[in-house]
């Protein structure tokens, strides 16, 4: 009965990260992450293609490793942050991809109030305990978006032709969640 019993996780912040990386002059790539994010995740028993997941990022936590161009991604030009201050990403969907953990995670993002499904490729390492008898759980999650579907509009063009900003954002999360006591 174990099993059906509803169980609490919280993301081990020391231990998780969400990033982000899109190209610059359409040569290289610029990264960055997020510094404040949690999240709502509720299971049955361990099973995680049962998790209820309701995630939210503070968009003003935003870090490229440039004060200037965090200001500016933060700005009106991109998120917005002062009217829009979080991001939400809501699951409701899960796809065994293989019998190894790998599997896909659809959901709802919203960004600047915009909601649309996405979808994320997750891999769950498993569950172990840690020294101190803490059950956790350790997931890669990665996707790609269009900024653009988000009115994440801002963008300059190349005299030799091209944009200074791609489209595309690669998303890299490492997550690490802890059964809450």
């Amino acid at each position: 009965m174990d099993n059906l019993k509803k169980e609490k996780w919280v993301i081990d912040k020391t231990h998780s990260q969400i990033e982000f990386k899109i190209k610059h002059l359409m040569i290289s790539n610029v990264k960055g992450n997020f510094n404040e994010f949690d999240a709502s995740i509720i299971t049955t028993g361990s099973d995680f293609k049962t998790a209820e997941i309701d995630c939210w990022i503070n968009t003003a936590s935003v870090d490229t490793g440039n004060a200037d161009r965090d200001k500016h991604i933060i700005g009106a030009d991109f998120f917005d942050a002062e009217k829009y201050p979080q991001i939400f990403f809501i699951a409701d969907t899960y796809q065994m991809v293989d019998g190894d953990g790998s599997f896909e995670l659809w959901g709802d993002l919203t960004i600047k109030g915009i909601k649309r499904k996405i979808k994320l490729d997750v891999e769950f390492g498993g569950v172990m305990k840690d020294p101190w008898g803490n059950e956790k759980a350790g997931f890669s999650i990665n996707g790609k978006i269009n900024r653009k579907d988000w009115d994440l509009n801002w963008n300059a063009a190349l005299e030799t032709g091209g944009v200074l900003v791609g489209e595309e954002v690669r998303i890299s999360c490492e997550i690490q969640l802890k059964r809450a006591a």
